[in-house]
Parts: C-alpha cells; structure tokens; sequence
C-alpha cells in the first residue's frame, strides 16, 4: 500500500443506539491502519439525521472505543485542527457545496411533495419501472431541471420547500478501486439523483460525509460492506465538487455473519444464542431494556480487540494470539477478506480464557476482590491467587473463579446427584470417615502429595480400589463431579475445613438403592 500521502483515517458512527460489535471491529480496522503508518486517528460523529438521534449513544461510542484500547487523536474530546467534530454543528458549511453544484450544473432543486413522488413511484411500478427518483423520471416531477427559471426563482423567493439533489448522467460508468474488492464498475443507469441538501436545510450522509472526509483529510475511508452501494455516488460527488485528485481509498470490510453464516450478525442472535453483540451494556432511554455487553460479561478488552481482529482479517502466519502491538505491527487492509466473517463463540470464550491464563495474579485478585467481599468471605489475597491459579484453566472468567469454584470459600451447598446415584455405595460412608481419619494425622498446611499419599495407604489398608471413593471424596469436598486436581484442592481448602466437610458428607448422603 503507497503511504506516500499522510494516512488520516476516520470512524463516523451515529449516535443511534449502541455500538454493534461490528462498528468496533471496523473502528479498530482504521486505528490499526493509522498507528502502523504513523497516522492520525479521529472521531466523528455523524448526526445529521435528529429524527434518530439517542440521548446517551455519542458518550457509550466513546467509552466503548475507550474499554478496547483504541485511542482517538482527534474528535469531540480531543479536539484538533478540524473542530467541530459533531456534524450537527458544522451545518452551516455544508449547504455553500451544494449550491456550488447547482451553479455548476451538477445539482438542481427540487420542489416535490411527498404525495408527488409517491405518485411517481406508483406510476413507474404499474409500467414495470424501478420506481426512482433518476435521470430519467426527474424530467417530470418539479424541480429546476423542468421548471421555467422564473418561476423557480420566485418559488425560492417566497419561501417554498425543496431539497436539493445531485444530478447524475444518465448512462455513464463509474469505477472506483477498492483496496478489498478490486475493481467496482457502477452504471449510473442504476443509480437515482439522491438528496444531498434536505428542507430544513440538514445535508444528507452522502454530502456531509464527502465534504467532511475532503475537509479533515481522509486518506481512507474504511467502512463495512453495507456502504459498497454508497461509494459510486460519492465517487461522483468527489468529481463534481473537483476534488477526485484527493480522493480518498476504499476499503469495504465484509460483514459480522449469524454463527449460522446466514445473514448478519443482530442483537437477536445475541439474545437467542447468549452472548453480546455490544461492547457494554446499554440500557434503551426509551424501553430501560438493558442489553448485555462484552465488559459486563466477564471479558477481557484484550479478548475482545484479538477475537474481533480476526473476524475478516487474516496474518501472514498461525498466529492467533495479538497483542494491540502485535496487531499494529502485523496489519494490513490487504490481508482483510471480501467474504463475510462468521461470529464464533466458543472461539470468543477461548480467547477470553487465554488471556485470564496470562493476567498477572494480583490483577485477578482485584478483580475478585468485590465479588468476594459481596459474599462476606474472609480470605486473604494470597490464598484467592492460589485458588486462582488452580481454576483459570477449568474457567473462561475471572467471575467463574468465584462463583464455579465456591467450595474454596464455603462448604458445598449440595452433592452432584448423578455421582451420587453412581459411585455412592453402602459402605462409601464408612470409607469418607476413614479417609477423614486417615487425614487427621496430616499438618494443618499438608502438602497435595502428602494427601495423596494417605488417601493411596487407606484405600490399600481397606482392601479397596482407590476409583471406587475417589470421585465420592471430590463431590465430599466440593460438591461438584469434577474441578482442578482433587490434591491440589484438598491441600489448599485445607485439613481444618476439609475433615468437618467429610464428616458433614458421610452424615448427609445416603447411598442409592440399587
């Protein structure tokens, strides 16, 4: 890729709801371009369109580029040397690009009613039509283009409602090169005369996002698949406003498909398969819906960044874990896919898992440290980072330490049924008090080799194999069929909690009739 202009790139979401994981993945797309080339990342917010605006969604965007690590150098809170960097509040340049169009003959005014293109739109469906407002029907409706001059001056003059479309050819080929996809060729046969100035006086996306890239100096326009059809018509705007020699790159990303592939990935297949498609948790200023986010559900920003940058986009080698340097170092908009990239969510819960494998344990204490003290258990930080050290490998969040591996904190709440059903026999009690004796000899800080050692000479003393009580001991202890390994657990619950759980068990249980 030439890098011979300055790489300026852009992410311009609107403030309509939350951010789909998919808008971080191509936020992170562009952040990624930008800090490998040694460019400038910024922020705009694109809310031309008030009818839709959501109060709260412009400070979630932030926050949420802000939880995986992407790091804005110009935009609202940062400021820079293109403010303001709220589309809203740039309005009054926008018009000046308009009117220069029509000057130029590349745009016209248009007076329609809503019920004069719904006309039009019926008539050009019962001839068999694409009912659109294009080179062709434009020539009668009511606009500058069929109206005499003197009238359009004195509609203008009084006031009148009109918008302002561009004035495409009517059969011209546009081609533009997408870094991704190649080569697009677009007739403008296909294309309609789109609003680029609305009534009251608001541009469109199109023109706002042209005007604003020339502008700010965008040197590439990384945006996801959705906007392919968009490109030809902003294209046309670079010519007709002269600044084509400028123009910025292309690069489509490919979409987030369901788990199924079919389809892109909604907060529906989130809700109905159990995981988040948003980076927090939003709750709707109109319903109080709450919806979860990845933050909230235990993961990792660094899982998330690495699962996210692997979704469309390929490295050179195996390599899967990144960090936000590796990925820096290794990316390139060459290697991103055209096909859409399926969400996999056993692949997401994988790397959440390695990375709780790689945190520092003093970082999962502080983690811990609030769930643990919310359930009023009183244990120090050396012990938890040892109980986290023989979890992290069982679990996929740090929450799971507590809350999967509750038996180091307290004693079990009930016995797994089906060992029960299993493996507990008429004489496995008589052999759980044994085994209590057996251990009742150990140190009270005994090391896992040590209860291993008792637990082998008893089983040996009474005649028995050591597979016919060993899962009974577990579910003893924990309650639960299976966990880290049973020594290592044993030893660091320790002998003082561990025996009165034995004794506790062997009153409790009663052994399956067979």
């Amino acid at each position: 890729m030439s890098t011979e202009r300055p790489v300026r790139v852009r992410f311009a979401p609107s403030p309509t709801g939350p951010l789909h994981i998919g808008g971080v993945r191509t936020a992170l797309y562009n952040y990624l371009l930008a800090r490998k080339h040694g460019g400038t990342m910024i922020l705009r917010i694109e809310d031309t369109d008030q009818n839709r605006f959501v109060p709260g969604a412009e400070q979630y965007i932030m926050e949420s580029l802000k939880w995986v690590g992407i790091e804005i150098d110009e935009g609202i809170e940062q400021g820079g040397p293109h403010a303001p960097y709220r589309q809203s509040e740039r309005k009054p340049m926008y018009a000046q690009y308009a009117y220069d169009m029509i000057e130029k003959g590349y745009a016209y005014y248009a007076f329609d009613t809503e019920e004069d293109i719904e006309q039009m739109r019926k008539r050009l469906e019962a001839s068999k039509m694409q009912p659109a407002y294009d080179s062709v029907s434009r020539m009668s409706m009511k606009n500058s283009l069929t109206l005499p001059a003197d009238e359009v001056k004195a509609r203008l003059e009084r006031g009148d409602n009109y918008v302002i479309r561009i004035k495409l050819p009517r059969k011209e080929e546009v081609r533009f090169h997408d870094v991704i996809r190649g080569w697009v060729v677009v007739n403008t046969s296909t294309m309609d005369d789109k609003v680029l100035l609305k009534g009251d006086g608001m541009p469109t996306y199109h023109l706002a996002n042209v005007v604003d890239d020339y502008l700010m100096g965008i040197s590439h326009v990384i945006r996801g698949e959705e906007w392919l059809p968009s490109a030809p018509l902003h294209v046309m705007l670079y010519r007709y406003l002269g600044w084509e020699e400028v123009m910025p790159q292309f690069a489509h990303l490919p979409l987030l498909l369901k788990p199924e592939g079919n389809g892109k990935l909604s907060k529906r297949d989130g809700d109905r398969l159990g995981f988040p498609v948003f980076p927090l948790q939003w709750t709707d200023p109109k319903t109080n819906e709450v919806s979860s986010g990845y933050k909230e559900s235990g993961y990792y920003p660094e899982a998330v960044t690495n699962m996210l940058a692997l979704l469309g986009w390929h490295p050179s080698g195996n390599q899967e874990m990144f960090s936000m340097e590796d990925l820096i170092a290794e990316f390139s908009l060459e290697r991103v896919s055209k096909s859409g990239a399926k969400f996999d969510l056993q692949k997401a819960l994988w790397f959440n898992q390695q990375y709780l494998q790689q945190k520092p344990l003093n970082e999962q204490y502080e983690i811990l440290k609030p769930m643990i003290e919310a359930k009023g258990y009183d244990v120090c930080q050396e012990y938890v980072e040892q109980v986290v050290v023989l979890m992290r490998e069982k679990v996929q969040f740090a929450k799971d330490v507590v809350e999967e591996g509750y038996y180091f904190f307290e004693a079990p709440k009930e016995y797994d049924q089906e060992v029960v059903r299993k493996k507990w026999k008429a004489e496995t009690n008589t052999h759980i008090l044994g085994l209590a004796q057996a251990f009742e000899g150990l140190a009270a800080d005994a090391a896992a080799e040590l209860y291993e050692n008792a637990f082998k000479q008893y089983c040996e003393t009474a005649g028995i194999k050591t597979g016919e009580v060993l899962q009974p001991l577990r579910v003893a202890v924990s309650g639960a069929p299976m966990g880290p390994p049973i020594w290592d657990m044993i030893a660091l619950i320790g002998k003082d909690y561990v025996l009165p759980r034995l004794r506790e068990a062997a009153a409790k249980i009663q052994p399956a009739v067979a």
